[in-house]
């Protein structure tokens, strides 16, 4: 719409009137105007414009819902003056923002911060919508994390424990070239180790039978060519032979690391995940399939949408309780 925000700047002064936070989401949950009770599914329920809550017309269980309901933001007490702000951040800053800084802006303890980002990487999660990967695919690894030895006590062996390399986790990268019509898109996953056993269910998990795939000469342990067309480089003689190269994975890993070390500063295995997802995001949504940038206001668009149908507890995100349905559907 065109009074909608397209800058932090407007988003902020936007998002101050609860009317605006509420018809923003309202449009994106239900795109077509028609209101629909998430519990049953009965459709132009009651709209209390006092409490800003519908009233579905059947009684049952939650039969009044606000709009934050089977959201990210549900039963959180903040306001979406507060949350779709910090959406905006985190899905457009290159680098990634910490929790100290989201909790400054906002007026917000870190500790609530840090579990509001925690919540906005899940909608950042890629659903895999558009299919597997195909054409000319780049593969390769990277490892993530200190050293042991720099570590405190406390930290060293979370971290022991974590990883099956005691220091390192690897994360596997499956990028898909620019083609006509489509531009770059990642896929990336936390392996326990670089073995085939590792490495060759997620690449034929998400990529199409056929595809040419570009790697290191570390693939020489997991090749498949029986499935696919593969072609390596040696990194110990050159990192371009041609068309064969990982220089794409190359610049992503950069991306990560430069918001992982320098954002972020140290990051538990345990969550590593969770910012692997929200670098996947914005590298993703960089541009559109023309090849024009995606500006700020489209990238948080797509990240509002995603929002929807997904949810997060402390007791989940901290490890204490089992995700939920809405976190392992993806």
């Amino acid at each position: 719409m065109s009074n909608e925000p397209t800058t932090l700047q407007e988003a902020i002064i936007y998002f101050k009137d609860a009317d605006n936070c509420l018809k923003y989401l309202v449009a994106r949950r239900w795109p077509d105007g028609v209101v629909v009770c998430p519990t049953c599914g009965r459709k132009n329920p009651h709209y209390n414009a006092e409490r800003k809550v519908w009233v579905c017309s059947i009684k049952h269980e939650k039969r009044q819902f606000s709009v934050k309901l089977g959201t990210i933001f549900e039963d959180s007490p903040l306001g979406l003056d507060k949350w779709l702000p910090a959406v905006w951040l985190l899905s457009n800053c290159k680098n990634g923002i910490s929790s100290f800084e989201i909790g400054r802006d906002l007026g917000v303890t870190q500790k609530t911060a840090w579990f509001m980002l925690g919540r906005i990487r899940l909608a950042l999660q890629d659903d895999f919508t558009g299919g597997n990967l195909n054409g000319e695919i780049e593969v390769d690894e990277s490892f993530i994390g200190g050293k042991v030895r720099n570590m405190h006590k406390g930290r060293r062996i979370r971290a022991q424990k974590d990883s099956v390399l005691g220091d390192k986790s690897v994360v596997l990268g499956i990028l898909e070239r620019a083609s006509h019509g489509k531009q770059k898109r990642i896929r990336t996953s936390i392996l326990n180790d670089r073995k085939k056993s590792s490495i060759q269910p997620e690449v034929a998990a998400h990529v199409e039978k056929g595809a040419k795939i570009m790697s290191d000469e570390w693939a020489e342990k997991w090749r498949m060519d029986e499935r696919f067309e593969h072609q390596m480089v040696d990194h110990l003689a050159t990192y371009v032979d041609g068309n064969v190269h990982t220089n794409g994975l190359e610049n992503f890993w950069s991306l990560l690391k430069r918001g992982l070390g320098g954002t972020y500063i140290s990051v538990e295995p345990f969550h590593l995940f969770r910012y692997v997802d929200e670098q996947a995001f914005r590298f993703n949504n960089r541009k559109h399939a023309d090849g024009e940038p995606m500006t700020d206001a489209q990238r948080f668009d797509i990240a509002v949408r995603q929002a929807i149908g997904r949810r997060l507890t402390w007791k989940e995100l901290t490890g204490k309780e089992s995700p939920t349905q809405a976190e392992t559907a993806f």
